[in-house]
């Protein structure tokens, strides 16, 4: 039996895909005191949280932090409750995509569209098809042109994407979880 059918569909869906509750989150805020990007963000990680607490969340799930969001897991070895923040900051951008919320941070979306295409292409990472699919998306060209020489010559992008053995098999779980959203 659903023991979440009283609960507001938006925290069902982040009970679902996270395994925890926001609803134990006692604020302290040492989630907050340690997030590395916590200064270039609108609001504190754990507010966030209370957000969601208070049932605002459409105002959770407009929020730059959880788009600035590194996944450090700063604030997870943090918590004194074990909470795992980053897993939620995960949901709620998967959740805001879903849900056709607002986007206040679009490159960094247009950053993870760059960096997942060519995973499920050729099965790995492509440095330089992520970078000409970001530069192309968010039209910023010329940004970091001074860097590309070095890059270049170093031989730290390769200008070919390496195809794993059994590619198929990664095109298939870009398919499965396509469906099941």
């Amino acid at each position: 039996m659903d023991n979440h059918h009283h609960l507001h569909p938006i925290l069902e869906e982040i009970i679902e895909i996270t395994g925890q509750n926001p609803n134990l989150c006692y604020q302290c805020g040492k989630c907050s005191a340690g997030c590395p990007v916590r200064e270039f963000s609108d609001i504190a990680p754990n507010k966030v949280v209370r957000y969601l607490q208070l049932g605002l969340y459409d105002k959770a799930l407009e929020s730059k932090a959880i788009w600035l969001c590194a996944g450090c897991l700063t604030c997870s070895s943090r918590c004194p409750k074990n909470y795992e923040l980053a897993a939620l900051m995960d949901a709620l951008r998967e959740i805001a995509i879903k849900h056709g919320n607002k986007i206040p941070e679009q490159n960094v979306y247009k950053f993870h569209k760059s960096f997942l295409e060519p995973i499920r292409l050729f099965g790995r990472s492509f440095e330089i098809g992520m970078l000409i699919g970001y530069k192309l998306s968010s039209f910023q060209l010329m940004q970091d042109m001074g860097f590309a020489p070095e890059t270049l010559l170093k031989d730290k992008m390769g200008f070919y994407p390496h195809i794993i053995k059994n590619s198929a098999k990664v095109k298939e779980i870009f398919r499965k979880t396509k469906e099941a959203k």
